[in-house]
């Protein structure tokens, strides 16, 4: 029998075990819980996450969790994710565009207020871009399948919240 030598007890230090449990069972009783894929159509939600991360592949990515706030599917999330590729000559300048477009639908902004100078201001701007909009806006926002069956996701409308 091989020997396993990495030192995974680090991990279980992080893990609250009773916590995990509940959560598995929830999950096999829900089917899913708020994460299962919701159907194409209109939400009204609140961005709850937003940040520039990186995809499973290692590429850039602008990652942003919607709650959604009312109606059927309400605590349901659904998720943004914007891979820019800039190895990718042929595709980065529009994946650049559309994550511009989705954060500028978000915040009450000019044009110019979001722009693309390199990754670490691009992620700054994505943190204070969530910082501002925090609990001041609901958007509704349509959900959508292209093509290729990818979702697709476009903000139709922004609530200032009382």
């Amino acid at each position: 029998m091989a020997e396993n030598k990495f030192d995974w007890s680090k991990f279980d230090k992080q893990v609250d075990l009773e916590a995990l449990q509940s959560d598995v069972e929830e999950v096999e009783k829900n089917g899913g819980g708020n994460f299962e894929e919701l159907p194409d159509g209109s939400y009204e939600v609140e961005v709850e996450k937003m940040e520039l991360g990186t995809s499973k592949k290692g590429d850039p990515m602008l990652k942003i969790q919607f709650k959604v706030v009312a109606g059927e599917y309400e605590n349901k999330r659904i998720f943004y994710n914007g891979v820019m590729q800039p190895q990718n000559d042929s595709a980065f300048g529009f994946q650049v565009h559309r994550n511009n477009e989705m954060l500028r639908s978000l915040w009450d902004c000019k044009k110019e207020d979001v722009k693309f100078t390199g990754f670490k201001d691009y992620a700054d701007l994505v943190l204070d871009i969530h910082e501002d909009i925090d609990g001041q806006f609901e958007y509704l926002i349509v959900k959508g399948t292209d093509k290729k069956g990818y979702t697709t996701l476009e903000i139709e409308e922004v609530f200032e919240v009382e």
